[in-house]
């Protein structure tokens, strides 16, 4: 459903859910650049996600965290133009009517940006091979030149060859990096997810993210940080916020292993989190297997959803878990292909298998998008035992505005207390009482106070 003449005012920071698409394998691309031939015609397929925005609108989220739309050589992490959108999903123009589109509907566009390392094939990249050590192209990367004047070996980004690191230090790196942002601010982009920002030192997000506010102020900036010091990398790199792998690791292997202790755990670090930014939240993303998939009984899926619906930060929905989809990742050649499949060619062709899981997605999204608050609210653990767990988040600006998450992942019902307060539930089958709430076996629900 279309929201007419709704409009994106980038001066509000993001509070509600987001849904994250990969483009390559959304669209079925061609697995290689090279696989369209030597002329590279272009395939245009992004106008094809614009019926995506609809669908979108009836999930209820805000807007999209869009994958890797640049020019590549492969899965869209080996950039090859920064400048230039990837043959096999289109243009330019294709990307602007996409982003129109989406404002057009209220929505944000977000997208990928690879600047930590580039492709073999990248200009200045194969420009230094071309030129030698001291030349001007070489002193964007991170080289080891050998006496003889052979080629360089290549300082690649996590063991993987084809990938080569830029060098963070240099001004035109930097340049290069805000000269991209300026390029596809025309077409009103509306953020940017920083690939690998954990990989490179912070002082060269500072200053990639402070020319950037300059600019385009407005623009929200996040980083993909998996582990680390997050609120040091937040303030010294100068992003907005990070992506909170913690909690998405306690989330699954809490449930799995039956210990709630350490999500408890985790959860007391979330609140510490929050007391500067609203982390990145997630179950799944394009480069982890999917939540259906990681859970050792899919009964537990809405136990998952709960948490991350529940307690603050900013969600981010990987696309097709909302039907429920499955897939894992492997570490070997191809090992993404599973989370990474082709959509149909509209939602009209979804599978009714996956009715009830988007139907659990929508509600809980509308739950969210109705209490914006949560995005920076904390989190206490009034019960917790190894199967149980209840947690209670609380505004910021009003202790009166509460929600709870119940949970039970023991075989038996049980009634699980709660603080005072009118609690009435607003998903999920448990039922508030005296005593607290009742939950059947492998139970849940979500409450509000009053």
């Amino acid at each position: 459903m279309t929201d007419e003449g709704a409009t994106v005012d980038r001066t509000i920071p993001p509070r509600g859910v987001w849904w994250h698409v990969y483009p390559l394998g959304f669209l079925g691309a061609e697995r290689f650049a090279a696989d369209l031939g030597p002329e590279l015609p272009i395939q245009h397929r992004l106008p094809r996600l614009i019926p995506w925005l609809d669908y979108s609108c009836d999930l209820g989220v805000e807007g999209w965290v869009l994958g890797p739309v640049f020019a590549a050589t492969s899965h869209g992490y080996d950039t090859v133009d920064h400048h230039r959108i990837d043959p096999r999903l289109g243009d330019a123009d294709d990307l602007a009517a996409l982003i129109a589109a989406a404002h057009d509907r209220g929505l944000r566009i977000v997208l990928d940006g690879v600047f930590n390392h580039v492709g073999r094939e990248f200009g200045m990249f194969r420009r230094a091979l071309a030129d030698g050590a001291g030349s001007e192209a070489a002193g964007w990367f991170q080289l080891d030149w050998p006496g003889d004047g052979g080629e360089p070996a290549v300082r690649a980004f996590e063991g993987h060859d084809q990938l080569v690191t830029l060098n963070h230090d240099s001004a035109a790196v930097r340049a290069h990096v805000v000269s991209v942002v300026d390029r596809w601010a025309a077409t009103g982009v509306d953020g940017w997810r920083f690939d690998a920002a954990y990989a490179a030192p912070t002082d060269y997000w500072h200053e990639i993210t402070g020319r950037v506010r300059q600019q385009h102020p407005g623009t929200w900036m996040f980083g993909e940080v998996i582990h680390g010091d997050y609120p040091r990398i937040v303030a010294e790199a100068g992003l907005d916020t990070v992506t909170q792998y913690e909690l998405w690791k306690a989330i699954a292997s809490s449930i799995n292993d039956v210990n709630f202790f350490e999500l408890a755990h985790t959860l007391g670090r979330h609140n510490h989190y929050l007391d500067t930014f609203a982390p990145v939240t997630f179950l799944g993303n394009h480069d982890t297997t999917r939540i259906a998939s990681k859970l050792t009984d899919h009964a537990f899926l809405p136990h998952a959803l709960a948490v991350l619906m529940g307690v603050g930060g900013t969600p981010v929905v990987y696309a097709g878990d909302e039907q429920g989809y499955a897939g894992v990742k492997y570490e070997r050649e191809g090992g993404d292909d599973e989370v990474r499949p082709p959509f149909p060619a509209g939602p009209e062709e979804f599978s009714a298998l996956g009715a009830d899981t988007f139907e659990l997605h929508r509600r809980l999204i509308a739950f969210r998008r109705n209490r914006p608050w949560l995005a920076d609210a904390h989190t206490d653990v009034s019960h917790l035992a190894n199967a149980t767990m209840v947690l209670v988040t609380t505004a910021r600006e009003a202790a009166s505005l509460r929600v709870a998450v119940a949970l039970n992942v023991a075989g038996r019902a049980c009634t699980l207390p709660l603080p005072p307060g009118d609690w009435r539930t607003q998903a999920g089958p448990g039922t508030p009482g005296p005593d607290g709430v009742t939950l059947p076996a492998k139970g849940w629900a979500i409450l509000s106070d009053g």
